[in-house]
């Protein structure tokens, strides 16, 4: 009862001396509310810049690795001809991964092309063609909103069977069911099986799945030439188990396995590149640690002043309000009650500042920014009053020591 009465009181006393000058008090704390929106304005626009851009990288799944000659991020300095020296994957290379690989969850070979698909008077270009096996789905996620997907009978006879994106669909079947009628790939009949959900354009222009075509894997070779130094390059993918965290032992296996297909020397270095979704995510995120660490600069001085502000309202404060202090003394007040009262009121005023603060960043948030969506995170919230807290405690530490310790007698007289 004694702390919440404590707390009551020193809330009043805070109350009256903040409204007793509402123009001296705002002046005071706008360092802290421009500080608090300098930095969680950044942090704010950071994460979600983060979020939106690695959500633009989802197609390339998670937990998996790929076999690759070229990396997703290349290393400083290394030859970037010796890349192109690197023999593509194969066919073979993926059934003797899918034999004998014992860390795995699923392996699949896949290859891709951008072509244009007619259907009557109807075209589109710039769609990405997809040759996949049956365990594609295992692998990566394929959400098929209407019809089915592939069965293996499907797969291994290369029927010309497809699955398309929302897109596809909405332009070559306007206002029409688009399973079981037919499209043109390459001058060859299609019949569409299945039609994946609407996932609409990401931050970088990527619509992913919107303006994908698949369609069995014999039946993409039949059209187009894969493997080799000038075919289209084949992709091996391969998913890991839950249980192997870091995929540390998928990774190992696959090594072992690629360099003794290839036969490699244990003197030579390896031919292909085994590449994680995981590695763009890291290279982001290091850029974006860069940017948080400029937004902490650049709202730590914003803060600072404000800090100074705080403090310096605080002493007059105290000053003003030296011969009340003296009579709650006189009257049985304990040091620690002038100690926490005068603290109190510099915390109260720093989160006022605060609050102030975050609510211009979620006005932030309701500005349109195109495709990038912003939003204002529990944590974010939480870091801002966490300073705000630290930065009254900080400002109001000392005059509220000097208030607690003024003489009784002296501070009545004065």
């Amino acid at each position: 009862m004694l702390v919440i009465r404590l707390i009551l009181e020193s809330f009043r006393f805070a109350w009256s001396a903040l409204s007793g000058n509402i123009l001296r008090t705002i002046l005071s704390l706008l360092g802290v509310t421009i500080g608090i929106f300098a930095i969680i304005a950044v942090f704010t626009l950071v994460d979600s810049l983060e979020k939106n851009i690695k959500s633009s990288f989802s197609f390339l799944g998670s937990n998996i690795i790929r076999v690759d000659r070229f990396p997703f991020v290349g290393e400083p300095n290394f030859p970037w001809w010796k890349y192109f020296q690197r023999p593509a994957g194969s066919y073979e290379e993926y059934e003797f991964l899918r034999d004998r690989v014992k860390s795995a969850e699923a392996v699949t070979i896949s290859a891709s092309r951008s072509i244009l698909i007619k259907r009557e008077s109807n075209s589109i270009s710039g769609v990405n063609l997809t040759g996949i096996l049956f365990a594609h789905k295992d692998v990566f996620e394929v959400p098929i909103e209407k019809g089915r997907y592939f069965t293996q009978q499907e797969i291994n006879n290369a029927r010309n069977t497809t699955i398309i994106g929302a897109n596809i669909a909405e332009t070559l079947f306007p206002f029409q069911d688009p399973l079981g009628k037919e499209i043109k790939i390459r001058g060859m009949k299609y019949t569409v099986i299945g039609v994946m959900k609407k996932e609409g354009e990401s931050f970088f222009g990527i619509s992913s799945n919107d303006d994908n075509c698949y369609i069995p894997y014999k039946s993409f070779t039949k059209s187009f030439f894969v493997g080799g130094r000038f075919g289209i390059e084949p992709t091996i993918a391969i998913k890991g188990l839950e249980s192997d965290i870091g995929l540390i032992e998928l990774e190992y296996e696959m090594e072992g396995l690629l360099r003794t297909k290839r036969g490699l020397k244990p003197t030579e270095d390896n031919n292909f590149e085994l590449n994680r979704p995981e590695a763009i995510a890291n290279a982001i995120g290091s850029v974006f640690d860069v940017i948080g660490i400029a937004g902490w600069v650049i709202g730590g001085f914003s803060i600072l002043v404000g800090g100074f502000g705080i403090a310096n309202i605080m002493f007059v404060s105290v000053k003003e309000r030296t011969s009340i202090i003296g009579i709650q003394k006189s009257l049985g007040a304990k040091n620690y009650f002038i100690l926490f009262q005068f603290l109190f009121e510099a915390v109260f005023l720093s989160l006022i500042g605060g609050l102030m603060g975050l609510g211009l960043v979620f006005l932030l948030t309701l500005v349109p920014l195109g495709t990038l969506e912003v939003t204002l995170s529990i944590g974010n919230i939480v870091l801002g009053i966490g300073i705000s807290t630290v930065i009254g405690l900080a400002s109001g530490i000392i005059p509220a020591a000097v208030a607690a310790r003024l003489d009784p007698v002296l501070a009545i007289r004065s």
